[in-house]
């Protein structure tokens, strides 16, 4: 029997990739392009290509949102229908509402029924996703914290889920051999559940703690959002933290490289995560990593991290402190961080997800 060909919707691409837009970008570069279908807004690899409106990517906003949940219940639905042969992978719960089509999802958290939404996105998480995911053929998760909590919260049975790992791009996540520099670095776009205000206050906490830390500074990587970044930026200025911290806004590959193989240490505060692949990418960078103890960071880690409880300031000050001071720290995470990396890829995640697929 002829294997099926795959329809990828790419909807989420970005310009600016982070998080989800990384992960669908890099799993539709690593699928076996001859039997690939992609439907996104600019091309990735060499599968047969349908472009979409730049309009989709998530940097412009709900409008973006809208129109893409309007092609995926409709057009998308259609092209799925004409292609009977074809299965959809779609890299997010994004897909048709349909119970007459095949489909694999993957689900990367259910953060946003944990926290409060604006009543568009409230709606979107509390009754679109649960159908999608319910209607799906196979539900995908990027970790076993998120299975079961998929599991719960959306009572979908086990049988039904599959768990695995994503990866990055080990061609350019290495460790560097550049000197370590006295900053701490977040990579954490400007939104709630990022804990950015308590990030503020530990480090102004951290400062106090001893005279020999006054050159430490803080670096905050991620989009910036009209929403919460001036509240961010005021706590900085009440903490007099203003000469200290260092607003970076979305950084580049390339960018984000140089960083993690210069900073004393990644602080990944997230109130929750499903993955977490700056976490992934620092351990490949041999970047000590201080680390939330909530969600599935510490399952993606195992040893390779301090954790903290990202509710406590004084917490998460005390393994800035350990970390400034124990040398002994950073060639813990040297020596052994890459090898614990090494175990993610994602043509590794591709080819899992490629053989979920084949059995539908």
């Amino acid at each position: 029997m002829e294997e099926s060909r795959i329809i990828f919707n790419g909807s989420y691409f970005s310009e600016k990739p982070s998080g989800i837009s990384v992960v669908s970008q890099e799993l539709a570069s690593s699928f076996k392009q001859e039997k690939l279908s992609l439907y996104a807004p600019f091309k990735v690899g060499h599968s047969k290509f349908y472009s979409l409106p730049k309009s989709f990517c998530p940097e412009y906003g709900l409008k973006a949102h809208l129109k893409r949940l309007n092609w995926n219940q409709f057009k998308l639905s259609k092209i799925i229908k004409k292609n009977k042969d074809s299965i959809l992978f779609s890299p997010l719960p994004e897909a048709p509402i349909s119970k007459d089509i095949r489909s694999v999802v993957l689900v990367h958290d259910l953060l946003p029924l944990r926290l409060k939404c604006s009543l568009p996105l409230s709606l979107y998480h509390k009754f679109y996703v649960p159908l999608v995911v319910k209607n799906a053929s196979k539900v995908i998760c990027n970790s076993l914290t998120t299975a079961n909590e998929v599991s719960k919260k959306l009572k979908v049975p086990y049988k039904k889920l599959e768990v695995i790992k994503l990866g990055f791009n080990k061609s350019k996540f290495l460790a560097l051999d550049l000197k370590r520099e006295p900053f701490m670095l977040v990579i954490a776009r400007h939104v709630p559940h990022k804990n950015l205000p308590r990030i503020l206050k530990a480090f102004s906490i951290f400062k106090s703690l001893n005279k020999n830390l006054s050159d430490y500074k803080l670096k905050i990587a991620g989009s910036f959002d009209k929403r919460y970044t001036p509240h961010y930026k005021r706590i900085c200025r009440e903490l007099n933290l203003d000469r200290y911290c260092n607003w970076l806004d979305w950084i580049s590959e390339e960018e984000k490289i140089y960083l993690l193989n210069t900073c004393k240490a990644l602080i990944v505060p997230s109130l929750w995560e499903g993955f977490g692949l700056p976490a992934l990418e620092a351990m490949a960078c041999g970047t000590t990593i201080l680390a939330s103890n909530k969600g599935a960071i510490r399952e993606i880690l195992g040893d390779h991290g301090l954790f903290f409880d990202p509710y406590s300031s004084h917490s998460i000050a005390d393994v800035m402190y350990e970390a400034a001071n124990n040398n002994y720290l950073e060639n813990k995470f040297r020596e052994f961080g890459p090898s614990r990396a090494a175990e993610y890829s994602w043509s590794d995640s591709a080819k899992k997800i490629e053989k979920i697929i084949s059995k539908i």
